[in-house]
């Protein structure tokens, strides 16, 4: 009979997940480089230098505070992982499942980090370029991982950490390539059930039917369930509805944050304006 393995935090922490990421990064500088030669020597202004080193530092600052964050992140997820008396067996099919399922709830993570203020504040920065190429995917807010708790369902079905782990960063990696504005629809097969380059433009578009629209993370099926889908018809205007105009990592990062506060701060002296604020 199967009996669950507890597992310690020195037993997670030298499996060292963030390695993946960490191998990854040279070879997705190498294909900004490549799509960047690429658009310049055909004359099509996908890049901006300032804009480019712009997400450059706020995804080297991400992979750093990730791995500073490690420890508090592992003991998160080991605590639930352990509270729970069942656990999935380690087997070729729980990665099926657990891809299925944290598919699933990265698809509420980030429909809900659009819809409600405060999660908008640990996004925003992944939506504030006027470009759309490779190097946006590397526009991740340093403070996102706050969004661990909508995984909570996941990790207490009781997958093993090792696939819970894999999964994850196997679709964080998925994200890069569909950042980009070379790769048209693809066959219709694949464009119903993935999420495809022509989606995610959709979803970065400020064009009045595309906002809010395409949350799908590697599967769009999901969108087509819970009505969010819209499909590529006009070119995507990229950006934020307003403008942050400014290239300074830290502010690209903070910046609605900053507001929020402020926006509180106003109305400090009624908690229910402040929280009406914080949890429109």
């Amino acid at each position: 009979m199967f009996e669950k393995k507890a597992y310690t935090l020195k037993e997670l922490l030298q499996l060292d997940f963030n390695t993946f990421i960490w191998i990854a990064a040279p070879i997705l500088i190498a294909l900004v480089g490549i799509e960047w030669i690429y658009s310049y020597r055909k004359n099509i202004k996908s890049y901006e230098s300032k804009d480019f080193f712009a997400s450059l530092s706020v995804g080297v600052g991400n992979l750093v505070l990730n791995g500073l964050q490690k420890i508090a992140l592992y003991t998160f997820i080991l605590f639930f992982y352990n509270l729970v008396p069942w656990s999935i067996p380690y087997t070729w099919w729980s990665y099926i499942l657990c891809f299925f399922a944290l598919d699933f709830f990265r698809y509420w993570a980030h429909r809900v980090a659009h819809e409600q203020r405060f999660l908008w504040t640990t996004h925003v920065v992944h939506h504030s370029s006027l470009k759309y190429n490779l190097s946006v995917a590397f526009r991740l807010s340093w403070i996102q991982n706050i969004k661990v708790i909508f995984f909570l369902p996941v990790i207490m079905m009781g997958f093993h950490p090792v696939v819970f782990f894999i999964v994850h960063q196997t679709e964080v990696l998925y994200q890069f390539w569909i950042h980009t504005e070379f790769i048209k629809k693809l066959p219709k097969p694949i464009e119903y059930i993935f999420t495809t380059p022509s989606h995610h433009r959709v979803h970065h578009g400020t064009n009045k039917q595309y906002i809010d629209k395409n949350y799908g993370s590697t599967l769009i099926i999901w969108d087509r369930i819970f009505g969010t889908f819209e499909p590529e018809v006009e070119k995507s205007i990229y950006g934020i509805t307003t403008p942050v105009n400014s290239y300074n990592p830290i502010y690209l990062v903070f910046h609605d944050l900053i507001d929020m506060f402020k926006e509180m701060w106003k109305v400090r002296l009624s908690p229910k304006k402040m929280a009406r604020v914080f949890f429109s």
